[in-house]
């Protein structure tokens, strides 16, 4: 037996799709597009990559019933019962324990692969390197995060201090730190003892039930209904009737700060959780002048703009800095790309007036 034989992948596809409009909307979020060098879309090279390590057959997905179907067609290589679909939106906390439970149902000795299904990673082989090296730490029973060596003092990135090496390549994870101001992310930097949290996760089935029971007992509770339900082919609509009943919690807040035995391995493969337009700039080839344009784009006396158009639509840029300029078909977007994070507040006001077009 292998390391990888007991090894499971869960994927989390549930996002809502508000930092990437217009392209990216609540029915077509941004792990279905394309952003930055790679032409696949995000939620298929995460699968992709991982299936370097674990199989199609023990990767799941989890997602929204709303995207069920888009999931289906990027990913056919997974069957139906593979793919979990929330009726609602519960955190990251509900999610992984759900997938937990149904992942346990088919292998007691289960270790998991948690992976967000929006994020750019590059440099394939050291990624999986470093997977692989999480599932070796969680097998013994740690609960194991990756964290990414920061290149810069980001404050839209949480933190994780670095204790102890315990085995070559594997840390103590000390404490977890939220997003920080300005001044405390140089000084988590310039003290080389903090990595950015990827929001990657590797630990035994069992272990995170076991972790979930004690620390968020409702959740708990409701999982092991679902594992009752299943016996007799009810867990459907148990889940259908119950699920928005769970706490919106992230595993970060649930467990991951409140249990013993985490550990961290840094990750030094390329990293990006696209937070926004200005991580797809800042990772697509850009011009002379830092232009990212469409093919066959003009930019004259323009420096540092992002802009994206649908094929065959000629795109110029005369004279502006730091702009992103996105032409969806239905929506154009412009705005200065420092402001990118707000774009949200476009997809809010869209909401509050009833436009299908959030």
């Amino acid at each position: 037996m292998t390391l990888t034989d007991n090894a499971y992948a869960v994927i989390m596809a549930g996002g809502s799709g508000t930092r990437f409009w217009p392209l990216s909307r609540s029915d077509r979020p941004k792990q279905f597009l394309s952003l930055g060098p790679d032409e696949r879309s995000l939620l298929r090279g995460t699968a992709e990559r991982i299936w370097d390590l674990i199989p199609a057959e023990r990767t799941f997905v989890v997602t929204s019933e709303l995207l069920r179907g888009q999931v289906e067609a990027q990913l056919p290589e997974l069957g139906p019962s593979q793919i979990l679909a929330e009726p609602v939106g519960r955190n990251t906390a509900p999610c992984i324990g759900w997938a937990a439970a149904h992942i346990r149902r088919l292998d007691p000795n289960a270790v998991i692969t948690v992976l967000p299904a929006d994020h750019y990673i590059g440099n394939t082989e050291a990624y999986v390197d470093t997977l692989r090296q999480g599932l070796e730490a969680a097998t013994h029973g740690d609960y194991v995060t990756i964290g990414i060596r920061p290149t810069r003092a980001e404050t839209g990135y949480g933190y994780i201090e670095v204790g102890s090496e315990l085995d070559p390549g594997v840390f103590r994870a000390r404490r977890f730190v939220e997003k920080p101001n300005r001044q405390r992310a140089e000084q988590f930097v310039a003290s080389g003892a903090f990595l950015w949290n990827s929001g990657m996760f590797f630990f035994l089935a069992s272990r995170i039930l076991d972790a979930i029971d004690q620390h968020l007992p409702g959740l708990g509770k409701q999982l092991q209904a679902y594992d009752e339900a299943a016996k007799s082919g009810d867990e459907d609509a148990l889940v259908q009737k119950t699920y928005g009943e769970l706490p919106a919690v992230s595993i970060d807040h649930g467990i991951m700060e409140k249990v013993d035995s985490v550990s961290v391995v840094p990750g030094s493969f390329d990293w990006s959780d696209l937070g926004s337009w200005t991580s797809a700039w800042e990772l697509s080839p850009q011009d002379a002048e830092q232009n990212v344009l469409p093919e066959g784009g003009i930019a004259i006396d323009a420096r540092g703009n992002y802009a994206w158009a649908p094929e065959g639509k000629l795109v110029s840029l005369v004279g502006v800095e730091g702009l992103v300029v996105v032409d969806s078909g239905d929506a154009l977007l412009v705005i200065p790309r420092e402001r990118a994070q707000d774009v949200r507040e476009i997809v809010e006001a869209l909401r509050d007036r009833g436009d299908k077009r959030k």
